[in-house]
């Protein structure tokens, strides 16, 4: 068995886990990455996708994250997501609608500085969706 970490995912709302792990697979924005214990110290920006985590205990969790950043440390490992949920207790009918909503809003758009914003929002959550279509098969 893998020696374990201590591991911390952190939204703006609240302290979401922290646990010891024994690994932890991470969207970074170059890819995704596995942090072990004893991994070299770390920082990335995280991109939107499926955190999956398998804890000291055995059990293992799967996390949707909207982006945010990854800190490892000789400490431990801390996960700072600007959004995140429970993979199982995320809402693809919910997510469906923004994605119709900003699509509305890319073809509403009266200005090329709108119409940019709202295509990178349309195109992160597009990736949301399709990281999270690819971790449930």
């Amino acid at each position: 068995m893998a020696e374990p970490f201590q591991f911390e995912l952190v939204s703006p709302e609240a302290l979401l886990l922290s646990e010891e792990a024994s690994e932890v697979v991470v969207p970074g924005s170059e890819g995704y990455f596995t942090v072990m214990a004893n991994h070299a110290p770390l920082m990335s920006t995280l991109k939107p996708g499926v955190v999956e985590v398998k804890l000291a205990s055995g059990d293992s969790k799967q996390i949707f994250v909207r982006g945010g950043f990854a800190d490892v440390s000789p400490s431990g490992f801390t996960l700072l997501a600007e959004y995140s949920v429970p993979l199982e207790d995320l809402d693809m009918a919910e997510l469906d609608q923004e994605i119709q909503n900003a699509q509305e809003d890319v073809n509403d758009a009266d200005s090329d500085e709108k119409r940019a914003k709202a295509e990178l929002l349309l195109g992160q959550l597009e990736t949301c969706r399709d990281a999270i279509n690819a971790s449930r098969h």
